[in-house]
């Protein structure tokens, strides 16, 4: 008995796979030891001066307190006076200390009386551009020449073209991933099908695009907004040294290696398959082979198949990774649960949406597609559906947090059609395993006879045809047999009226799938429920507890020696009549600060009570106090602390606060 050794450069490729599989493994896990626990999308949530404040004399500073993490540079901050030239030294000052995130620039000296704007621009801990511009005034309003900005940063034409590669950037991983699944999980023999080739070579390609275009968008995206920027060579070095840059470059690294894993699918591994016969089943159905040759490709086959399963996962999952690790689930609460959750969602999604879209065109392409398959898909299907439910469940939580959030926030409405979608998604999914089990069941009938003739139709052509020397005529020929054979595949399709059915249940899915893809698109970069809130709060009164003490810490920095750090404000019980007051000055470093005056003041804007002055007496080196502190009125009070550390710098910080 005679057995034919594999080639040389199929065992090559076979004994590449795994160490391939080993080196994207180590990538993967240097990207998560690489990224550290971020916040999620940020919003302003404080100022000083605030938005619309009248003060008496010009500050030396502005400040803005954030939510969350952002990257700001020296022009992130500028502050316009009423004829429009800039007052501020261009210089950013990091007054970030502990969990509190505060920025501010310097102002010159002299600043005449009138209305000053702040424009300001940010990027997010998950990438994503914000901005935003308010007005203060000094000494008293005046009119402006200066227009507060009406559009956002990421928006404009630069934007839409950023959200169009983002759109093409999930739908080409998705399909990518997913064809892939389909044809190593579902239908092996696919791999040798044109259709499903031009299918997930397509999807590779839109993604790739995609990415590239992403990396070049990013500088104008999230600074200028000016397709002009995207030839900075400079902007775009300074793009890689950031997070998404980095992603977006790993991402390109990545799909390099699955250029890799499709060459080997649909070469070596489609031809394996059509050697052996394999539909899925591990079976070789060509019984006049050699039994030891039909054993060595088997083998053979299966090798390969191992080989590219585990390095078609390894690479899926670092692709998919390269959004965990720079968008929402990079950032916020639990952000080392949130990233796995987030790669095993967007496996999910392409194993579903890919593997249908992979179905579709196999149904529609491919009339021999064996009801073992399709049977196959749906179990496929059916667990990423619960994969989905499981995490997209958690990950409405992170990102929501509140029931007020789902529906008063624009993260929480497209939140709710998402939802809708995908109970819509199910239902069809519904009716097309109904259409399943009918194919399953049914005879082969005529579709196959047809199908038979068709392929005997084929082999029994002339090996040699003769050529009309007319070119045209030639050209006729050739539409009228494309056209011949389109019409007999087209036969083959609707004679079976199951799969006729199912192709129309399954086309339908596609189409939903379509807009839910761009649903999510919309969802990643919208601001999440929980930063939302948090923004619409700004300036807003912490809820007084029933019996328990009211604190708040808020940074100051008067920008003197030892003029940086936070004061920590206690007022128990916080509630109407007499309450006792404790505040605490720390340094940055968290240890107690000694300085030579604290002044307190109590304002309800709503009754017009207040100023109330206070001024606490020390009771150790960095800890003042003072009792009987009378609150006559239920509201929001704003407490002002005005910090003195030395002879000509302070500054005042606010909060209010609930008094019930």
């Amino acid at each position: 008995m005679t057995a034919i050794a594999p080639s040389p450069a199929r065992v090559r490729a076979a004994a590449l796979l795994p160490r391939l599989a080993l080196v994207l493994a180590a990538l993967l896990t240097a990207l998560f030891t690489a990224a550290g626990p971020a916040t999620a999308h940020a919003a302003l949530t404080a100022s000083d001066p605030k938005d619309g404040a009248v003060v008496a004399t010009a500050p030396a500073q502005v400040t803005l307190s954030f939510s969350e993490q952002v990257a700001m540079g020296d022009d992130s901050i500028r502050v316009m006076d009423p004829q429009g030239r800039r007052v501020d030294t261009g210089e950013l000052r990091d007054m970030c200390s502990g969990s509190t995130i505060r920025y501010g620039t310097a102002l010159h000296s002299g600043l005449p009386d009138g209305t000053y704007t702040v424009a300001w621009q940010a990027v997010s801990a998950d990438s994503h551009p914000v901005s935003g511009a308010f007005t203060f005034s000094i000494g008293a309003p005046s009119a402006t020449s200066v227009a507060l900005p009406t559009g956002q940063a990421g928006g404009g034409p630069v934007g839409i073209a950023y959200g169009i590669a983002r759109y093409a950037a999930y739908g080409g991983f998705t399909v990518l991933v997913g064809g892939a699944a389909f044809i190593l999980l579902c239908w092996r023999r696919g791999a040798a099908q044109r259709p499903l080739q031009k299918l997930v070579v397509r999807a590779w390609v839109t993604l790739t695009a995609a990415t590239l275009a992403m990396l070049v968008l990013r500088n104008p995206y999230t600074g200028s907004g000016k397709f002009a920027d995207a030839l900075d060579l400079d902007g775009l070095k300074a793009v890689l040294e950031t997070k998404p840059g980095a992603s977006l470059v790993s991402r390109l690294l990545l799909l390099g290696a699955a250029a890799l894993f499709i060459a080997v699918l649909f070469g070596a591994y489609a031809r394996r398959t059509a050697e052996t016969g394999d539909t899925g089943k591990g079976k070789s159905s060509d019984k006049g082979k050699d039994k030891g040759q039909g054993q060595t490709a088997d083998k053979e086959a299966k090798d390969l198949l191992f080989g590219l399963g585990i390095g078609g996962a390894v690479v899926a999952g670092g692709i998919a990774a390269t959004w965990a690790l720079s968008e929402h689930a990079s950032t916020g609460i639990q952000p080392g649960i949130a990233m796995p959750a987030d790669i095993l969602h967007l496996l999910a999604v392409a194993a579903w949406l890919g593997g249908l879209t992979a179905l579709l065109v196999a149904l529609h392409k491919v009339p021999g597609i064996e009801r073992e398959a399709v049977q196959r898909f749906s179990r496929v299907a059916f667990v990423s559906v619960l994969v989905l439910a499981v995490t997209g469940i958690y990950q409405s939580w992170r990102q929501v947090g509140s029931w007020s959030a789902l529906t008063g926030t624009s993260y929480g409405r497209l939140l709710l059609l998402k939802v809708g979608l995908v109970a819509v998604l199910v239902a069809i999914a519904y009716v097309s395993r109904s259409w399943t089990g009918r194919l399953t069941d049914a005879p082969a009938g005529k579709p196959a006879k047809i199908a038979r003739q068709r392929d005997v139709s084929r082999e029994t052509r002339p090996a040699a045809v003769t050529v009309p020397a007319d070119p045209k005529r030639a050209a006729q020929l050739a539409r009228q047999r494309a056209a011949r054979d389109n019409a007999r595949e087209k036969q083959v399709r609707d004679a079976d009226p199951t799969r006729a059915g199912l192709r129309r249940s399954v086309l339908a899915e596609a189409g939903v799938a379509v807009v839910l893809l761009a649903v999510t698109t919309v969802l990643t970069s919208t601001e999440p429920g929980r930063t939302a809130e948090q923004a619409s709060g700004r300036e807003s009164a912490a809820t007084a507890v029933p019996n328990r003490a009211i604190k708040v810490t808020l940074p100051f920095e008067t920008g003197g020696e030892n003029g940086k750090g936070a004061v920590r404000v206690e007022l128990d019980p916080g509630r109407v009549g007499a309450n006792s007051l404790h505040v605490w000055v720390d340094d940055p470093e968290g240890k107690p600060l000694d300085i030579p005056e604290i002044k307190v003041a109590f304002t309800l804007p709503a009754k017009d009570i207040g100023p109330l002055p206070l001024i606490p007496e020390r009771a150790a080196p960095g800890h003042w106090s003072a009792s009987g502190v009378q609150l006559p009125l239920t509201g929001e009070w704003r407490i002002d602390v005005t910090v003195r550390t030395s002879d000509i710098d302070q500054t005042t910080v606010q909060k209010n606060v609930k008094i019930g």
